[in-house]
């Protein structure tokens, strides 16, 4: 069976067994601040887990695109070293939420493993829950005699806590899990070794392929197992490797997911598959993360300097130094292999044909820019290299050259060792773990569980788009801790609050009643939850209180939401139907608006589309909103869907004229509500992505206002009527005098080579030109530059007082360098005097301080050193 005829029988086989197959969510995580990427198929699933949202259905499969970077095997700098992790894999799953249990799950795995796509049964073990003492958990004996209609006693297994206990996060659903190991090693490793013994020991020929976890606790922040009212499953088994064992092979790398692309990727840099480890370690991890970046980007998430755009950058550019150390790849390449990915999983994942241009420029421009980054850390590597004194390279440097030049540390290895040198790997391990303790101590939240006051498990009621008051009552609160701040996070039955999400701010306003009033500072969406963030709790949290919405800034956020649409409707208009949005933001200030458009837009272009959109707000255009719209009849209304989104079966449709979108988020009345709209920047952010970002109403007018008083101040201070032609004016007279100036100056450098030439002494055989001056800084660069070029032995040394601050200029001959001296090392030894410090190149060096009075001293001191 071939990959794509082994994940089709999969969801065959559960949807005869009576299961909804549902489509991959997202790799890219979007309101759920506990994760950036899907890492698990059962992440769409969670609010049902929670509680917070009922199951569409009691049964479901699906094969969900996952990613994961960290954790249990999954460090990204080991991927690819061995033959079975990865940074993106699919997961195959089936979940049954209160329907079926234990014993259904374990039948239907067997019944699939083995009569489905028929692997040997004698090649199978299993693992169940062996119980926890200090969680006061027994070891789950139902399970294992379940297996034991399958197995034999001696290959069902128990496992700990760390294997066979699954956790959704420090608190929330859990519960134990039952894990099927596979046997993959010849006859004879099996003959030799039990592979009894080598279960969750790494073995990378005796995998667990799939775990069946059994969600039946709940744990409190205490610690606490609580038993769940209704029990659900949720399985997950790695597509990877179940093709690996399906297709009799011995690493996931082997089968027909990743050889396509390795094969391809070798004969474009002439190597093979198979016959040096250093080569092998390269194609397997440009392979893969080859297809987690073009996934992550058709998903929606660009690289970037932040969150989870900074990790997807940091995969690209892992590939990318894999590819120029051992490949040889000096020139973008990975882009290139994006069309064979779309070839080979563009059916089954349909975004990925969509969006290949886009995919193609982002990797190419990453690549581009990283190679560059690149020579400059080894240009940095080499200029350390030729001042070290001895034969380790520091630790501290080596992370400077990984955190900020994005060097493995195995690269900054192979270059030392082929200098001889080895590198202080202690140093280096301190410095990534501050650095991980930082992020660590960053990103600490304390989450306390939640307060139940009501036994509602019906989502929140939101009655924002209609009303901005309503009365309503606490369900639940808790208090969270973050940066040592704490606040509480409150859910109520009924909200006209619009929770953060689709780019658009929260609401603020207050809850209150007769006897008290709380502000509400944000509200955030999680795990479809509308939460509620306040600094304090109401003293009666069983009262019934009234929900008021900041009426100003929503009018400000719907204005600016509105705005985004007809923006993007005039975009398409100006520059094509190529455009596509790719993210907003919306804040009762200011909208952003991020788009696919491949060339810098013209002034022409930008007032054109600012034309159209403040034409579409002088028509006063009416909302038109369509409510539980289903998505094909939304889509048949010619409604754009949006870059990144998942949407369910019914979706909100948006009207503004001809401006028709899906949209969650809330509306102006109408479009003359906006008042005007001003474009106040446009650049990239990415390849083939544009940014606008612009203002409406009150800080449009505010905007426009300043420019015109700038303009009325201009013509006061300029006494004239026709402000550019005067401005125009006195640019061509600055740029004549800066011309003369020029000339002047050069006269002077001249007068001075001649004249300081005349002052040379004689220094233990060394030429020396010396002294303090009166030219400025620049000047007197350019003049040491000249005269060290004037003779042999010459050193040329000038002290000045430039705009108050004290500057050292040194420059050496070719072969005073030659010799061994440097102008560099001269500098920075005689800048102590002047309380400051300096470098540059070995010939000609600068330093900048701040005692005046230490210049003469400073100038000797390095007459002295270079000439003893």
């Amino acid at each position: 069976m071939n990959s794509s005829e082994i994940r089709k029988s999969f969801l065959d086989f559960f949807a005869s067994k009576g299961h909804t197959v549902v489509p991959s969510a997202p790799m890219v995580v979007k309101n759920d601040p506990t994760l950036m990427f899907t890492n698990a198929g059962m992440n769409q699933f969670k609010d049902i887990f929670l509680g917070n949202t009922p199951a569409k259905f009691p049964r479901a499969t699906d094969s969900q695109k996952c990613l994961r970077v960290s954790g249990k095997h999954n460090d990204l700098e080991e991927v690819g070293r061995d033959t079975y992790h990865h940074t993106m894999f699919e997961m195959l799953g089936n979940w049954s939420f209160g329907d079926y249990f234990k014993a259904d799950a374990i039948a239907y795995a067997w019944e699939f493993l083995t009569q489905v796509v028929k692997l040997d049964p004698d090649r199978l073990y299993a693992t169940v829950f062996g119980g926890d003492q200090a969680d006061g958990t027994e070891s789950d004996e139902e399970a294992k005699a379940l297996w034991t209609r399958f197995l034999p006693e001696n290959r069902i297994l128990y496992g700990n806590k760390k294997d066979n206990f699954w956790e959704m996060g420090d608190t929330g659903p859990c519960g134990p899990c039952s894990e099927i190991h596979i046997d993959l090693r010849d006859e004879k490793a099996r003959q030799e070794v039990d592979a009894v013994t080598l279960i969750n020991k790494d073995d990378p020929l005796v995998i667990e392929i799939w775990n069946l976890v059994f969600i039946q606790f709940n744990r409190l922040a205490s610690g606490e197992l609580m038993p769940l009212a209704a029990k659900h499953v949720d399985t997950g088994m790695g597509f990877e490797r179940l093709c690996m064992a399906v297709q009799g092979k011995q690493s996931n790398y082997d089968t027909d997911v990743f050889q396509p692309l390795i094969q391809t990727l070798a004969k474009m840099s002439g190597t093979r598959y198979g016959e040096k480890h250093d080569t092998d370690v390269a194609l397997r991890v440009v392979a893969d993360h080859l297809r987690a970046v073009t996934f992550a980007i058709a998903d929606g998430q660009l690289p970037s300097n932040t969150g989870a755009g900074y990790v997807i950058r940091r995969i690209l550019r892992r590939a990318i130094r894999y590819g120029y150390t051992f490949l040889g790849f000096n020139q973008p390449f990975i882009n290139t292999l994006v069309v064979n990915l779309v070839q080979q999983m563009g059916e089954q994942f349909p975004e990925l044909k969509r969006q290949q241009t886009l995919i193609e420029k982002v990797i190419l421009e990453e690549e581009t820019s990283f190679l560059k980054t690149l020579e400059s850390g080894i240009v940095k590597f080499e200029n350390y290299c030729a001042k070290l004194d001895g034969k380790c390279i520091d630790g501290a440097f080596a992370f400077e050259l990984f955190d900020t030049y994005g060097f493995p540390i195995d690269l900054t290895q192979l270059l030392a060792s082929e200098k001889g040198l080895e590198v202080d790997m202690e140093g280096f391990q301190r410095g990534l773990a501050e650095q991980k303790q930082r992020s660590r101590a960053a990103a600490a939240v304390e989450t306390d569980d939640w307060v139940e006051l009501s036994d509602q498990i019906q989502p929140t009621e939101f009655v924002g788009y209609d009303e901005l008051q309503c009365d309503c009552r606490i369900l639940k609160y808790r208090k969270v801790t973050a940066k040592n701040k704490s606040f509480f996070q409150i859910v109520l039955d009924r909200t006209p609050f619009y929770a953060e999400s689709g780019g658009q701010m929260g609401d603020k306003g207050f809850l209150q009643n007769v006897n008290e009033k709380v502000r509400i500072e944000n509200t955030i969406k999680e795990n479809n939850l509308s939460i509620h963030i306040a600094n304090t709790l109401p003293e009666n949290l069983t009262a019934t209180f009234t929900a008021t919405v900041d009426a100003d800034l929503r009018q400000s956020s719907e204005n600016n939401h509105s705005a985004t649409h007809l923006l993007h409707h005039a975009l398409r208009q100006v520059l094509g139907n190529h455009v596509e949005q790719k993210g907003s933001l919306v804040t009762p200030e200011r909208l952003r608006f991020d788009f696919s458009h491949f060339a810098k837009m013209t002034a022409e272009e930008l007032q054109e589309v600012e034309r159209r959109v403040n034409e579409l707000v002088r028509k006063n255009l009416p909302l038109n909103e369509r409510r539980s719209v289903p998505i094909e009849e939304a889509r048949q209304l010619g409604a754009m869907a949006l870059f990144g989104e998942k949407y369910g079966d019914h979706v909100r449709v948006i009207q503004f004229g001809e401006s028709i979108e899906f949209c969650g988020g809330t509306h102006t009345s109408a479009t003359g509500n906006i008042g005007l709209v001003k474009i106040v920047s446009e650049g990239a952010i990415a390849a083939g992505v544009r940014r606008i970002e612009a203002i409406t109403g009150k800080q449009a007018e505010e905007y426009v206002n300043g420019f015109i008083a700038l303009h009325d101040t201009l013509k006061s201070q300029l006494n004239t009527d026709n402000v550019l032609q005067s401005v125009t004016k006195i640019a061509a007279e600055n740029a004549a005098m800066k011309k003369q100036l020029e000339e002047v100056k050069a006269e002077k450098i001249r007068d001075a080579v001649a004249a300081w030439q005349k002052e040379s002494t004689e220094v233990n055989g060394i030429r020396v030109i010396a002294g303090v001056k009166t030219l400025d800084a620049d000047g007197l660069k350019q003049v040491a530059y000249q005269l060290r070029t004037t003779g042999e032995k010459t050193l040329v040394v000038f002290g000045t007082v430039d705009g108050g601050k004290p500057n050292l200029t040194v420059a050496l001959s070719d072969d005073m360098v030659a010799g061994g001296l440097q102008a560099g090392k001269l500098v920075r030894e005689a800048a102590a005097l002047i309380q400051g410090g300096g470098g540059g190149q070995p010939t000609l060096a600068q330093a900048g301080g701040k005692n005046c009075d230490g210049i003469a001293a400073a100038v000797q001191k390095v007459v002295e050193i270079a000439t003893k």
